[in-house]
């Protein structure tokens, strides 16, 4: 009984309407306005240039949309029935706007060629699905208007964003991720790999019990990782350093600490202590050029300069914590 509910719930795509399709168009054509136009909101405080692409895509749409409705009127009168592409099924659909905020620039821009493209798909498998002549017209329409609003979306961008503006706008974006992502993840990694080095090979060479080792290099791997979260998060909004959001940073930050100080806790689950104690050694070794070549990588640092402070640090760190233990 159930089934069959459920099974009513869309329409097939053939099954519509010559007035249904119209309708459907209708709607489709609203929410891709729609999204355009929230595209647009999202990207005008960085990316002013791609934000008026998106205004010109969300005008082109709406005037396909009043052309779609005047063609309704014209043939089927006032009353346009609601078919949205959530009815049928088989049909594209859209990912809610809200959804597409943590996108790239470039993913964006993708996603609406990407939108075109799909619709433009559609339009064509479907009139090969029908064999009345004004509904394969009608198909065949819309499925040239979609392809015109694919080749509009490219000429738009080189009109408002040349390749000396995407350059800029990528440049601004690489500067972007590094500021709320790389830079926070870096500072947490090294905190939770340098700093707490010391209370866990301490731990482990006065006790040698690996159990209770391993315990208090969760405890301070956990620790550090919620206290360097949170103290990022908090002591900059973003809005005059230009760093991007706290809530981000602090996620960044405070995970990579934590996995900073699990990475040479977690071999101290294996019983046999200096089994154990060798494992989380090279597992120290690869921490530090880890964030060695991250630094090189993205901060820029020479790689040599870069291993030198990083393993001298790191490696002073993990004598003090074995002579402390052992004392």
């Amino acid at each position: 009984m159930v089934l069959p509910l459920f099974g009513r719930a869309k329409r097939d795509f053939s099954s519509l309407s010559e007035p249904e399709m119209l309708a459907l168009a209708i709607s489709s054509e609203e929410d891709d306005a729609r999204i355009y136009k929230a595209y647009a909101a999202h990207l005008r405080g960085e990316f002013p240039d791609s934000a008026r692409i998106f205004d010109d895509m969300a005008e082109v749409e709406d005037s396909h949309r009043r052309m779609l409705i005047d063609m309704f009127k014209r043939r089927f009168g006032d009353d346009i029935p609601l078919v949205r592409r959530e009815h049928v099924r088989g049909f594209i659909e859209r990912r809610p706007d809200w959804l597409m905020k943590t996108l790239s620039l470039e993913k964006i821009r993708r996603q609406a060629v990407l939108m075109e493209e799909q619709a433009q798909r559609f339009y064509r498998a479907a009139m090969n699905q029908v064999s009345d002549a004004d509904t394969r017209k009608l198909l065949g329409d819309l499925a040239i208007a979609e392809e015109a609003h694919e080749e509009l979306a490219e000429t738009l961008t080189e009109k408002h964003a040349p390749e000396d503006v995407r350059d800029e706008e990528a440049a601004k974006e690489h500067r972007q991720f590094l500021l709320t992502w790389v830079q926070p993840g870096l500072a947490g990694l090294m905190d939770g790999s340098v700093s707490t080095l010391a209370p866990i090979f301490a731990a482990a060479f006065a006790t040698q019990d690996t159990w209770q080792t391993f315990l208090i290099g969760l405890s301070a791997a956990v620790g550090a990782g919620i206290s360097m979260g949170f103290t990022e998060a908090a002591h900059d909004d973003g809005k005059l350093s230009g760093r991007g959001s706290p809530i981000k940073r602090g996620i960044a930050s405070g995970v990579m600490t934590m996995l900073g100080g699990l990475g040479h806790a977690l071999p101290y689950l294996i019983p046999e202590f200096w089994t154990a104690t060798i494992i989380a050694i090279v597992i120290v070794f690869f921490e530090l050029w880890a964030i060695a070549f991250i630094q090189n990588k993205y901060m820029e640092t020479p790689f040599m300069r870069a291993a030198f402070q990083v393993v001298l640090g790191g490696g002073l760190v993990l004598a003090a914590g074995m002579i402390i233990g052992s004392g």
